[in-house]
């Protein structure tokens, strides 16, 4: 199967983002044929709410959310304006809430990373991957 895209742009909107985002991805995971409300689907939307609130809370608001499909893997890509690379909070620090993005993007993803944007912009993109054959074992 050759590779398949969906793209949203999001131009750094910050407000009803990770729920659009979340809306957008269970629609493309449903014409994939992923099977609704398995555990494979939630993990991805978790990884996606993940992904988009570390750009909206330090990238200034993602720029787009781009998925990338085949029967491998499922490939997520969240671009911001911010250059800094994402980073866990140091241990002991609790000025703000939550802090665990990364550590969920390592458990449930297959891997994940980040690259300088490209062209000349500003910011970076991070990316995920799941396996695809986390949709199939899923499978009842």
């Amino acid at each position: 199967m050759a590779e398949q895209t969906r793209r949203l742009v999001l131009g750094g909107a910050t407000t009803g983002v990770v729920g659009r985002c979340r809306d957008f991805t269970r629609r493309a995971l449903a014409d994939w044929q992923w099977p609704a409300e398995t555990e494979a689907v939630e993990d991805v939307l978790l990884l996606v709410s993940e992904v988009i609130t570390n750009a909206c809370l330090h990238g200034g608001g993602p720029r787009e959310l781009v998925l990338r499909h085949t029967r491998e893997r499922l490939r997520v890509e969240v671009s911001d304006d911010s250059p800094d690379p994402p980073r866990r909070r140091p241990p002991g620090d609790r000025a703000l809430p939550g802090g665990h993005g990364l550590i969920v993007l390592e458990r449930l993803s297959s891997g994940w990373g980040w690259e300088p944007a490209g062209d000349g912009r500003p910011g970076k993109t991070v990316w995920l991957e799941v396996s695809g054959q986390d949709a199939r074992r899923s499978c009842p």
